[in-house]
């Protein structure tokens, strides 16, 4: 099944939110980036133009100016084997790259908090990058290819990754944590492709996160939906209806979660068809007989009343004027 998906956070940036899926099949999908697309935003909401960037980026002339200004750089030995700092396990003995050690990080249960000490982090400008993202918003769209079974699926912040067969998100981005403000706007949240006359209760809805650390989780039931066109053609598809929960998570707040959006969804056991058909065109005439004979039927009835009425005020006066 197809899930189409199209929400859009305005005090989140791109590198700092993470969409995943499971299922109670028990298949996961971590951090999904098969088409799905991430479209950076301002704060107001506007898209961050990325053609300018392009632009320069394929400027011969430019990218010459901007070499001669830079120190000279020095090509990386594909062969190196770079530290892990204290992090390395069986798994992960080489950390190349500051996801590398993220990912050492994450598999020993440390916290990923000072990457200005990190050679890697600190080569690739992760700090910079992540700067930019605290100012930043971010569009997630696209679809998920998921089991037709129960699950769920969410947008939340953080790396998300498997720890003992847990699902965790590492929220530690910053040294001393931060707050998230997991205000959203859904323009589209479908499961499946569109039939005529669909509506689809997420669709142009938000929600503004009066607190930080909001946990807004969204009860779908899907109702799975066939339509037969006229010219034999069947799509396959489905409705749903929702029921929505949000509370505040974090110590602060005493309640257990994570912050984001929460999409969790189940199959009812009915199946809703609808089929169009072409009427006959011996049930058009029908109909026209039909539509004929009662407009001189009301006219007939109209005529007798006015008929009836005008004789009848006529004699009245006949005899006013006998009298």
């Amino acid at each position: 099944m197809k899930i189409f998906v199209d929400v859009s956070f305005p005090k989140i940036g791109c590198q700092l939110l993470s969409l995943d899926a499971m299922d109670v099949s028990g298949e996961s999908q971590i951090d999904v980036i098969s088409n799905v697309f991430k479209q950076r935003l301002n704060l107001d909401g506007t898209p961050i133009d990325a053609e300018h960037e392009k632009h320069e980026l394929g400027n011969k002339d430019a990218k010459e100016d901007k070499q001669e200004e830079k120190e000279p750089t020095t090509t990386l030995d594909p062969n190196r084997c770079e530290s892990c700092y204290g992090a390395e396990s069986d798994a992960i003995k080489c950390c190349n790259t500051c996801e590398d050690v993220r990912e050492a990080y994450r598999n020993r249960g440390w916290a990923f908090v000072n990457s200005e000490n990190i050679a890697q982090c600190k080569r690739e400008g992760y700090s910079q990058h992540l700067k930019e993202s605290l100012t930043e918003g971010c569009r997630i769209y696209g679809f998920l290819l998921v089991s037709k079974v129960a699950g769920n699926f969410h947008i939340a912040p953080g790396k998300s990754f498997q720890s003992s067969h847990v699902h965790v998100h590492d929220l530690n981005v910053l040294e001393g944590g931060m707050t998230w403000n997991t205000s959203h706007s859904i323009e589209h949240i479908g499961f499946g492709d569109d039939y005529p006359g669909l509506v689809n209760p997420l669709d142009s809805t938000e929600q503004v996160a009066e607190k930080a650390m909001m946990m807004y989780t969204y009860y779908v039931k899907i109702v799975p939906t066939v339509y037969a066109k006229v010219d034999g053609d069947v799509l396959y598809s489905n409705q749903f209806s929702v029921t929505k929960h949000f509370k505040s998570v974090g110590a602060m707040s005493g309640e257990s979660g994570l912050p984001g959006a929460f999409f969790i969804y189940e199959f009812s056991p009915m199946m809703v068809k609808y089929q169009e058909k072409r009427r006959s065109l011996f049930h058009f005439l029908t109909s026209l007989c039909a539509i004929i004979g009662g407009v001189f039927t009301v006219a007939g009835l109209i005529d007798a009343a006015i008929y009836h009425s005008v004789r009848s005020i006529q004699k009245k006066i006949e005899l006013g004027k006998v009298n």
